[in-house]
């Protein structure tokens, strides 16, 4: 049966994979990223059902009324995943500006928090549907240079976790951590030791299916795709 399948940050890395694997099993994805031309390449590759748009979900009235257009147009999500996230410059914590800090709380936590607060009650209502936030390795340990993305990540663990207990029966709410996958991000940190990890594309090809089975039995729990 095919899913509607809301994600976030759909123009590149995990992202971008994610949409071209479920598209590609017949499920129906409304994405959204920050790029214009980048979703407008996205709409042209893809075209209807599936449906992209461009905006910053840190920027709570842009969610408010992209959640709207889909659930009038598409109804509520049955899988909702956030996945958009920047990253701080590597640096120690002292040495990071707050013009470079808040993007990551505006966009990891700030961002996961508006998706949900527009979608989720229409979800609730149908008593149906799973939230994947995706978290990170350095969301249940640290690393020196990425303080701000730590806090971050740790952040939605703990929302996650919380938001599972608030959940009528029958739905789900999960902390996922993808694992170490060779992306601009990780490139950001690693430099080329990203490039022994796998590349998006190869890592949705066993996320995806593990995402997609995800459901009530997983509630609040915290969780890593396996084999990463």
């Amino acid at each position: 049966m095919p899913k509607v399948i809301v994600l976030t940050g759909t123009s590149r890395g995990l992202g971008q994979a994610l949409t071209g694997f479920f598209a590609a099993q017949n499920h129906v994805v409304l994405g959204c990223a920050r790029s214009p031309e980048q979703v407008e390449k996205l709409n042209r590759d893809f075209g209807d059902p599936h449906f992209f748009q461009a905006l910053d979900v840190a920027d709570d009235s842009s969610v408010a009324s992209w959640a709207e257009h889909l659930l009038s147009s598409y109804g509520p999500p049955d899988l909702l995943i956030n996945n958009a996230a920047v990253i701080n410059p590597n640096r120690p914590l002292w040495n990071i500006s707050a013009a470079e800090f808040d993007p990551v709380i505006d966009v990891n936590i700030k961002g996961t928090a508006n998706v949900i607060r527009h979608f989720l009650p229409a979800m609730v209502a149908r008593q149906r549907g799973v939230i994947v936030n995706f978290s990170s390795g350095w969301g249940r340990s640290v690393a020196p240079d990425v303080a701000p993305y730590c806090a971050s990540k740790w952040a939605i663990e703990g929302l996650t976790r919380a938001l599972a207990g608030e959940l009528p029966q029958g739905m789900a709410a999960i902390p996922l951590n993808p694992g170490i996958i060779d992306t601009d991000m990780l490139r950001s940190c690693w430099k080329e030791g990203a490039g022994a990890y796998p590349s998006p594309e190869k890592w949705a090809e066993s996320a995806g299916p593990y995402i997609l089975k995800l459901g009530p039995k997983d509630n609040g729990r915290p969780l890593t795709v396996p084999g990463n």
